[in-house]
């Protein structure tokens, strides 16, 4: 297996689903016709069983095989929408560290993205409009994941002076934030909103 169709794969792993097009921009950018190439190599490991493809999205998205999403998950969009943030943050300068859904345990959040871009970053990405409720079981996590103090430990930290990720909402929606969260929050519309 050449090397680019495995880190095509492992993306497709790490993203749990991408897009033709996604593909081409992580992958075929530098070639002169990118898509056309993509479209042949990623033809070539649905032949050999390596990747699944989803036709009821153009363009067609692909998951390694087997699929760890449901050809009709309402999720696709979602992942794809991660995806799209990765694509955001590279356009500006690549992140050093991108991880998309991390575990962090039962009762702690679940971010969208977790990302070293020059400082740590908790990323969620709200396209559609929770109720407050949510919103603040979601922040009671992230405080609970804050006090419990494992983000000290983890391998990215300076143990010296640990610190815990900004947590940025992607969000067209403005959302009520609690008072006094131990954490930074902040609201932007994109990830370009970041340089303003």
């Amino acid at each position: 297996m050449r090397e680019r169709d495995r880190a095509i794969l492992k993306d497709l792993e790490r993203f749990r689903c991408l897009s033709r097009d996604d593909v081409v921009k992580l992958h075929f950018s530098s070639v002169k016709d990118g898509v056309g190439a993509a479209n042949r190599v990623l033809r070539r490991l649905r032949d050999r069983g390596e990747v699944e493809v989803i036709t009821s999205h153009a363009p067609f998205v692909y998951a390694a095989k087997p699929s760890p999403i449901k050809r009709d998950s309402q999720k696709i969009p979602h992942y794809l929408e991660i995806a799209a943030v990765y694509h955001q943050m590279a356009q500006l300068r690549k992140p050093d560290l991108f991880i998309p859904e991390p575990k962090y345990g039962k009762g702690l959040p679940e971010p969208d993205i977790f990302a070293i871009w020059g400082k740590p970053l908790f990323i969620e990405v709200q396209r559609n409009q929770f109720t407050p409720s949510v919103w603040q079981d979601k922040f009671a996590r992230y405080r609970t994941l804050y006090h419990r103090g494992d983000i000290a430990k983890e391998p990215w930290q300076n143990p010296q002076t640990p610190v815990f990720p900004l947590l940025i909402v992607l969000t067209d929606h403005r959302i009520l934030v609690p008072d006094a969260l131990p954490f930074k929050v902040l609201q932007i519309k994109g990830i370009g909103d970041l340089l303003k």
